[in-house]
C-alpha cells in the first residue's frame, strides 16, 4: 500500500528508515576511507568516496536526535502539514499551488519513473533547470528511488555538464527548456551511464529517443507498483549518499560533495532552528526560491527545510536576478528570505538610484529616517524600545521602503556564500534590515554557524549551530586560526577523490575549511579571509586581501570590485572594477555608470556618464580622487608592506559572463590573474629592470 495512506504510521516497531543508536558505535570507528573487503565495517568509517559507500556518522551528546531518511523527514511532515499549501508558482499570471500531499504523491510518482526508466542505486538524477515545483519533486523522488541528486548550474557551459554527469553517472537527466536539452543532446554520447533526459517546461523541438516530457515521464511511474517502491525504500539508511554538491571550482577542478540522508535531515532541522525558522504550527514560514538549487545554501533553505518544518515556497521566474525578483517578493510577501551579498547590493544600488532621483524633500525624508535608524541599530542592538524619533522615521518612510521591496511581513533575513561589504550590513541596518549570516560550506550541508533574532552581532557570521564544534588551529597573535568544523553536518566525502578527502579531513575527523577566522569571548564567529588566498609578498609579509579590498570599497563609493595582488612580489597593487549598469535581458556590466557613480564623479568635478570616458581618457578628476583614496586607505594599514603602491581600473566590471565570477558570484582570484596578466605584469615591469 502507497505511504500516502497512512499505512503503518506510528506502529511501534522500529522504522527501518531510522538508524538505532547502537549501529552508529562512537568509540571504535575509524577515520574513513574507501570499504575494501579488508576494511572495516562501513559505519564505522568518518569517510568515503564511493557513491555506494556508508559513513559513521558524527554523534554528540548535546544533540543526539537519532539519525533517519529524507523519506521519514517527508512522511512525519505528512502527518502535520499535509493540507497546508507546499509550492506557489505562477502560470498565466496567476498563482497556483500544491499542497503537502500532492507534493509528496508528485515525489512518488516520479521515484517510479525513475526506477521505469531504469535508475540504479546510487547513480544520479542530475537536474538543469531553473527552480519549480519539478526541480523539488524530481529532487525528493530521486531520493525515494534510492538514486543521487545532482544540481547543475543552468549556465553551465555543454562541457561542464558533462564533467559532472559523467563523474556522478547520471543515468537520467532532467532539463527545464530547449536551450538545456541541446546542451545534453551535444555531450551524450560520452555518458555512458545516461539512459533518458526529462523536459518540463516546454516539449522537445522534435520527438526523439528517450526524451520524455515531464507528462509521458510521469505515466512512465504508473506502471510501477507501490509496494516495489516501499521495499527500495525501506531499504534506505541515513548514513548513505542522497545528494551531490559540486563545488564552483573556482581553486580548481570541480569536486563532487557527498552528502548523507542525515546530512541533510539533521541540517534541515538544527540549522534552521538556529535559524529561528519557525514550524508550521507556530506560523507557516513564506519564502521564495530563486537562487540556484545546485547551491547548498538554497537548497537546504529552500528544499528540505521547507519539508521539514512545512513551509510554503513560491518560485521566482527564471529573470529573477534581471530585475523581476522584487515583483515576486511583492506578491508573495515572505516571512525569510535569503540572498547571496550580490543581491544585496543589487537592492542598495536600486534604492540608491531611486532615491537620487527622487524630489529634494523626499531624499531629505529617506536619509533622516536612515540616519536616526542607523545610529539607534548601532548603538542599542538588542533594545526593543525605540526612541520617539526612531518609531517616527519607521512609520513615516522605512515601512513604505520595506513593503515597496516585498519585505513588509519579513521577520528573518538572510546572506551567505559569500562576504558582505560593512556598507552594504550599515545600509539595511538604516531601513531596519537586520541582514543574518550564515558560514558553512557545501561541505557542512550549508549553515555550521548561524545568526538569527537571538544570535546576532554586526559583522559576525554568528555562533556555532548547537550539536556542531568548531576549533581555530595554528592561531596566530590575534587569535586567527584556520576554521576546523565537527559534527552532524559534515559530509561524507569528494566523490571518486580520495586524495583530496584526505586533505580535507583530518586523522580525528575534523574538516578544515581552509577559510581562517576568531571567535570572540561570546562564541561568534569572525571570517578573516582563506588560507589560500592569503598574499606572501616577496618579504615574507603574510596579508589577507579582504579587509583592504573592502576598506577600498567604503572609501571610494564609485568603486564596484577590488582585488589585491602581491603574491610573491615586492608590493601590492590593485584591480579596480567601477560601478555600471547591469543590461537587463543578460545581466552583463553594461559601460553606464549607476547614479551612485555619476555622482561621485560629479563630486570630485567630473562631467563622466560612462566607464569608458574616465578609463579611455584617463579623467584626471576620477584617477586623482582614487588615489587620494587609496592612499587614505594606506595611512590606516598595519604597517608599509599594506600599502597598496600601484592601481588599474579595469574596462569592464567582474561577471559571471566574463569569468571572474562562479555561479553564486564568489570571486575567482586565479582566473582574474591570468586574464589581467598583462596589466598586473605592466605594474611589476620596472622591478625586473
Amino acid at each position: 500500500m502507497p505511504r500516502s495512506s497512512g499505512a503503518g504510521y506510528g506502529c511501534p516497531h522500529r522504522d527501518p528508515s531510522m538508524l538505532d543508536s547502537r549501529e552508529v558505535p562512537q568509540d571504535s570507528r575509524q577515520v574513513g576511507g574507501p570499504v575494501s573487503p579488508c576494511s572495516p565495517p562501513a559505519e564505522e568509517v568518518l569517510w568515503t568516496t564511493r557513491a555506494d559507500g556508508r559513513v559513521h556518522l558524527r554523534m554528540d551528546p548535546s544533540c543526539p536526535q537519532l539519525p533517519y531518511t529524507v523519506h521519514r523527514m517527508f512522511y512525519e511532515a505528512l502527518d502535520k502539514y499535509g493540507d497546508l499549501r507546499a509550492l506557489g508558482f505562477k502560470r498565466q499570471e496567476k498563482w497556483e499551488h500544491i499542497s503537502y500531499s500532492q507534493y509528496y504523491l508528485l515525489a512518488r510518482r516520479a521515484a517510479k519513473g525513475f526506477l521505469k526508466l531504469g535508475l540504479e542505486r546510487a547513480h544520479s538524477v542530475a537536474i538543469l533547470g531553473f527552480n519549480s515545483p519539478e526541480w523539488f519533486f524530481s529532487a525528493v523522488g530521486t531520493v525515494f528511488a534510492g538514486g543521487i541528486v545532482t544540481g547543475i548550474y543552468t549556465t553551465s557551459s555543454p562541457e561542464a555538464c558533462q564533467y559532472i554527469a559523467y563523474d556522478c553517472r547520471a543515468n537520467i537527466v532532467v532539463v527545464d527548456t530547449q536551450k538545456q536539452l541541446e546542451k545534453i543532446l551535444k555531450i551524450w554520447k560520452h555518458l555512458p551511464h545516461l539512459k533518458a533526459v526529462v523536459i518540463y517546461k516546454e516539449p522537445p523541438a522534435k520527438k526523439m529517443a528517450n526524451v520524455y516530457t515531464m507528462e509521458e515521464f510521469m505515466e512512465l511511474g504508473n506502471e510501477v507498483p507501490e509496494e516495489a517502491l516501499d521495499v527500495i525504500i525501506d531499504a534506505q539508511q541515513p548514513n548513505q549518499c542522497c545528494v551531490l554538491v559540486y563545488t564552483s571550482g573556482t581553486t580548481g577542478t570541480p569536486k563532487g560533495v557527498m552528502l548523507s540522508q542525515d546530512n541533510i535531515t539533521w541540517t534541515a532541522r538544527y540549522g534552521s532552528q538556529a535559524g529561528d525558522i519557525q514550524p508550521a504550527e507556530v506560523q507557516q514560514e513564506v519564502v521564495v526560491s530563486y537562487l540556484p538549487l545546485s547551491h547548498i545554501a538554497a537548497q537546504i533553505y529552500d528544499l528540505w527545510t521547507g519539508i521539514q518544518w512545512g513551509a510554503q515556497v513560491c518560485f521566482a521566474e527564471p529573470d529573477a536576478l534581471k530585475g523581476s525578483l522584487v515583483n515576486t517578493l511583492r506578491e508573495v510577501e515572505p516571512t525569510s528570505h535569503m540572498g547571496v551579498p550580490r543581491v544585496w547590493e543589487k537592492i542598495m544600488e536600486r534604492i540608491q538610484e531611486v532615491a537620487a532621483q527622487s524630489g529634494f524633500i523626499r531624499r531629505k525624508m529617506l536619509l533622516w529616517a536612515m540616519s536616526v535608524t542607523l545610529e539607534q541599530n548601532l548603538t542599542c542592538p538588542a533594545s526593543d524600545l525605540k526612541p520617539f524619533t526612531t518609531r517616527l522615521a519607521d512609520y513615516l518612510v522605512l515601512a513604505k521602503v520595506r513593503q515597496a521591496l516585498g519585505f513588509a511581513k519579513c521577520q528573518k533575513n538572510f546572506y551567505g556564500a559569500a562576504p558582505m561589504t560593512a556598507e552594504t550590513q550599515r545600509f539595511f541596518l538604516g531601513l531596519n534590515i537586520r541582514l543574518y549570516s550564515g558560514y558553512g560550506l557545501s561541505e557542512t550541508s550549508g549553515p555550521h554557524f548561524m545568526s538569527s533574532p537571538c544570535n546576532y552581532r554586526l559583522y559576525s557570521s554568528g555562533k556555532v549551530v548547537p550539536g556542531c564544534r568548531v576549533r581555530l588551529v595554528n592561531q596566530d597573535a590575534e587569535g586567527i586560526g584556520e576554521i576546523c568544523l565537527w559534527g552532524r553536518t559534515i559530509f561524507m566525502g569528494y566523490l571518486n577523490m580520495e586524495d583530496k578527502t584526505r586533505e580535507a579531513i583530518d586523522e580525528d575527523g575534523w574538516l578544515h575549511t581552509g577559510d581562517t577566522g576568531r571567535l570572540d569571548a561570546d562564541g561568534f564567529l569572525y571570517i578573516t579571509g582563506r588560507l589560500k588566498e592569503l598574499i606572501i609578498t616577496a618579504g615574507g609579509e603574510n596579508v589577507p586581501p579582504v579587509p583592504i579590498e573592502e576598506a577600498i570599497k567604503m572609501e571610494l563609493p564609485i568603486v564596484s570590485n577590488a582585488m589585491l595582488i602581491g603574491d610573491q612580489r615586492k608590493f601590492l597593487s590593485m584591480l579596480l572594477t567601477l560601478k555600471c549598469t547591469l543590461d537587463p535581458d543578460t545581466s552583463d556590466p553594461t559601460d553606464n555608470l549607476t547614479e551612485q557613480a555619476v555622482e561621485f564623479c560629479q563630486r570630485v568635478g567630473s562631467k563622466a556618464t560612462t566607464v569608458s570616458e574616465i578609463v579611455g581618457k584617463k579623467d584626471e578628476a576620477v584617477y586623482q580622487a582614487i588615489e587620494e583614496g587609496i592612499q587614505r586607505v594606506n595611512m590606516n594599514a598595519a604597517a608599509r608592506p599594506y600599502h597598496i603602491q600601484k592601481w588599474a581600473i579595469l574596462e569592464r566590471d567582474f561577471s559571471i559572463s566574463g569569468g571572474e565570477f562562479g555561479p553564486t558570484m564568489k570571486l575567482k582570484r586565479l582566473t582574474v590573474l591570468e586574464k589581467y596578466k598583462d596589466i598586473i605584469d605592466s605594474f611589476y615591469y620596472e622591478e625586473k629592470m
